[in-house]
This record gives structure tokens, C-alpha cells and sequence, in this order.
């Protein structure tokens, strides 16, 4: 006891943390804490994707998620979910868990909250949605979390606190229910489609994959060098549209021989080398369907170039941006596999998705590298619901609007998309040709328009779950037909 104080002055502690030096995915936590009162679950599980995650920790993760499919690619916190919920099974125990916020976006929201939902029917209590969070760390290493509370258990009140960018304050918003995307909204996930919801849509493209070893692909200089000792494959040499290059307007080039007669592919010495090193890189390949394109040494790996016009969609795109940027091609121009590509795309179609109730789709539901935008195919477009029944004055008014962005961007024939679309140096005759454009998209889908984007989104979630269960019972219905 130090001197200066009384006995009588210290208070007695009845109750001490009890400190398990244990794997936490490995051991029962009920058996752990045998009959203690459970009130809260406080954590901040580890940060890793399912990418960098150990052998151990992979074992840890199959341990925990016996028999969810497609597990393996969930994030390693949402094993402390699963665990949290099976404690709390029964009590009116609460949890709190930080975490990345990957598991509120793509693909994994189904794969984890189906199973939060179906076994332990939890219900999300309180969120914060995606902030930056900087550690105190020399390097001071930042990540981006959300804060999700939950229980086995409902609750009348429930908050959504916002930020307006990842480094704002919060602000609350009181709401009826909580989904897992973090907006306010009914108890569902999004899952991958194979084919967009919508029959009238145009299907989407990934861009085509080289496979390569680099063999078929130049930059300005390099196609240069090449033509200069080979001039006869100038005609195979088409203009590659590569994501990087295309947001930052530069060029890239490769060789695109499909068309290319075998007297002609002959007469090319140089191209040939090329095209023997891309048969030796394939054939050492450790994989079977990669061997297997050693036969067709000439051709991309994979060719799913469109045969006429296009819309080009890069898959991954700055969170800085308030628009992803897209474009129309024709079929001179190979769309690489960093983007995706709309074979038959209207005008329309362009309206729509470079629209701000798209790309706020595109935020929710969309999986993320760090914070910057993925595109994908099965998730964010076969999921987007278009609007349904719309006038011919309607599309009239939609595409001129579309076209007004088109012609607004050839008048800055020397800045790049990267510099077209970055908040601070858009030009504002662009600004204003998007929010012109935006407010007549909005009215396709509600006449009063929308006062936010979660409004926007918790709309659009509406129509496609909707849309959803029309499909599925028309599948029943034809499946009966067969029988």
C-alpha cells in the first residue's frame, strides 16, 4: 500500500478481467465463459482479406464456416461475426465488432449475412458506415471500417451514422431497419447473376485476356520499334483499351492476329517469335486450361471481343470519383480484360449507367480495393435495375442529355478522363451536363426524384428484389412446364 492512503479509502474490487490466452476461432466460447452473464461484445477483430490470410488462419476460417459456401473468400473478421452470434444465441446479449468494410459490399455480403441471418437470426442494431481509420503506427497506416452492432435479438430504435467522406463526422439518422449493405431497408442480400435481372438489358462482357507474357502488347514507343523491323504487322496492330491507360489517356497497342492468314503470319519473322514465346510461356504453364491454349499460340487466351459497338467499363475505378467513367468503342478497338465491355449498347443504356443513381449503386454494392471502386459483371450490373416503361419522349430527352456529356468532354481534347472526372478539376459545363442528366435519370425511377443517394439505393434495392422474385417464380413455372 502506498503511503498516504488509507485502507479504508480503497475500494475492494469483487470482479476481474478474466484474460484467455487462447485462438478465439478455435475454441467454444460458451465453455470459455461457462455461465457468465453476457451484456456486451466489444471487438476489433484482425484486418485481412482472404487472399493474405495463412494456412493456419485459412483452417481457422473452414473451422468456423463448416459447410457456407464460398467462405473462402470472406474477410478473416467474419469468423469473430459467427462467433459473436453464436454466443449471444438466446440472451439479450449485444455485439459491436469494428471491421473492414468489405464485408458490407460484393460478394461477401451474401456469403456471410445469409448465414448470420438463416442460422442465428441476427438483426442489425446500429451502424457506422465506411470511415478512414488511422492507427498510431510510425507508418500510420490507414484502413477503411464500418462499426456494425447487432444481436440475436430486434430492437425498435435503430441508427445509421453517415459520413459524407471516409475523413467527415458523422451525423445520425434514425431508421427502420438496417440491411447489410448499411442502409436502411429490408433484411437482404445481393447474390452474383449469370444474366442480367431484366431480359431487355444488354448483357455485359469481360474484355479479353491475353495471356501472353506481355508478347502482344506495346506502348507507343514500343509499337514503333516493333513496325520499324516488322511493317507488315501494322494491320494486326490494333489499339488495346486497357483501363490505366484509357482513365490517363494514354495509349496502348497489341498484336491482334485472329484474322491473320497462316502465309501472312509466316511472312512476319518477328511477329512469329512473339507468337513462339507465348506457345513455350503457355505450354509451361502449371495450369491444365492454360496448356491447353499452347495450340492456339496466335490468338488471346480468351477473345470475347464485341463484333460491332461497345461501352467500355473499367472494373476498377478511384472512390474520389463521383462518376466511373465509360466510353463507346467500335470493334477496331480490343477491349482488354481490366474492363468490361456492353456489346449493342444504345445511347440509353450509356444514360443510365454513367448516371448518379448508378454509380451510387456502384458504392453500396460493389466490392472494393482499399476504398476504390470494382466493377463487376454478376454483382453490380446484372443487379442494376433499369427503369420500366418509359415513354418515347422520355428516352428522347434522356439520350440528348447523354449526348450533351459526350460533346462536353471533346472540348478538352488534351486532358484525360482522370483529369475530366476528379472533383477539383472537372470542368463545370461537364458538372453541369451530369446533374442535368441525373435529375432526369432520377425521375425515370420516381417523379419526386430522391433527397440522398441512400434514398436512391434503398429504392433500387426495392425494385431489384422485386425483380428477383418475378424471375425466380418464372423459372419455377417454366420447370413445371418441362415436367
Amino acid at each position: 500500500m502506498r503511503r498516504g492512503i488509507k485502507s479504508s479509502d480503497l475500494h475492494t474490487i469483487k470482479e476481474s478481467a478474466n484474460i484467455f490466452n487462447v485462438n478465439a476461432l478455435k475454441e467454444d466460447w460458451k465453455e470459455l465463459l461457462e455461465d457468465t452473464h453476457i451484456d456486451y461484445i466489444i471487438g476489433n477483430p484482425p484486418f485481412l482479406g482472404s487472399k493474405l490470410q495463412s494456412k493456419e488462419q485459412k483452417e481457422d476460417m473452414t473451422l468456423v464456416f463448416n459447410g457456407v459456401k464460398n467462405a473462402g473468400d470472406l474477410d478473416f473478421v467474419s469468423a469473430w461475426y459467427v462467433k459473436a452470434a453464436q454466443l449471444v444465441q438466446g440472451t439479450n446479449g449485444k455485439v459491436a465488432l469494428v471491421s473492414t468494410n468489405s464485408i458490407t459490399q460484393g460478394e461477401q455480403v451474401g456469403i456471410l449475412w445469409q448465414e448470420l441471418f438463416n442460422h442465428y437470426h441476427v438483426k442489425i442494431h446500429f451502424a457506422h458506415r465506411t470511415f478512414k481509420w488511422n492507427n498510431e503506427a510510425k507508418r500510420n497506416a490507414a484502413v477503411f471500417c464500418v462499426i456494425i452492432g447487432f444481436a440475436a435479438h430486434d430492437t425498435k430504435i435503430k441508427r445509421i451514422f453517415e459520413y459524407e467522406t471516409p475523413i467527415s463526422e458523422a451525423h445520425e439518422i434514425i431508421v427502420p431497419n438496417i440491411n447489410p449493405y448499411l442502409v436502411s431497408g429490408d433484411d437482404f442480400f445481393i447474390s452474383s447473376k449469370r444474366k442480367h435481372i431484366q431480359n431487355s438489358v444488354p448483357q455485359i462482357l469481360f474484355g479479353s485476356m491475353p495471356n501472353d507474357g506481355g508478347n502482344f502488347l506495346f506502348t507507343d514507343d514500343e509499337k514503333e520499334e516493333f513496325l520499324a523491323v516488322e511493317p507488315k504487322a501494322e494491320k494486326y496492330i490494333k489499339p488495346l483499351i486497357s483501363a490505366k491507360e484509357y482513365l490517363n489517356g494514354k495509349n496502348r497497342w497489341c498484336l491482334w492476329l485472329k484474322e491473320c492468314p497462316p502465309n501472312e503470319l509466316s511472312a512476319m519473322p518477328h511477329v512469329l517469335e512473339r507468337v513462339n514465346n507465348v506457345k513455350k510461356l503457355r505450354s509451361e504453364s502449371n495450369r491444365e486450361a492454360t496448356k491447353k491454349l499452347a495450340k492456339t499460340p496466335m490468338l488471346f487466351g480468351e477473345d470475347r471481343q464485341p463484333d460491332g459497338n461497345y461501352i467500355f467499363i473499367p472494373r476498377h475505378s478511384s472512390e474520389n470519383r463521383d462518376y466511373i467513367p465509360m466510353d463507346f468503342f467500335t470493334k477496331d478497338y480490343i477491349a482488354g480484360d481490366t474492363g468490361l465491355a456492353i456489346p449493342c449498347a444504345r445511347l440509353f443504356d450509356f444514360a443510365l449507367l454513367t448516371s448518379k443513381i448508378h454509380n451510387d449503386w456502384v458504392r453500396y454494392v460493389c466490392g472494393r480495393i482499399k476504398s476504390d471502386y470494382r466493377y463487376s459483371n454478376e454483382i453490380v450490373y446484372n443487379n442494376f435495375p433499369f427503369p420500366q416503361k418509359i415513354t418515347d419522349k422520355q428516352r428522347e430527352q434522356i439520350e440528348t442529355l447523354a449526348q450533351t456529356i459526350l460533346d462536353a468532354r471533346t472540348q478538352f481534347p488534351d486532358s484525360s478522363l482522370a483529369d475530366l472526372y476528379n472533383p477539383l478539376t472537372m470542368p463545370p459545363k461537364l458538372l453541369k451536363a451530369h446533374e442535368a442528366l441525373d435529375k432526369a435519370v432520377d425521375k425515370l425511377y420516381r417523379k419526386e426524384g430522391f433527397k440522398s443517394d441512400t434514398e436512391r439505393v434503398a429504392h433500387l434495392f426495392e425494385i431489384n428484389r422485386a425483380l428477383t422474385s418475378l424471375v425466380v417464380e418464372e423459372s419455377g413455372k417454366k420447370k413445371k412446364g418441362r415436367k
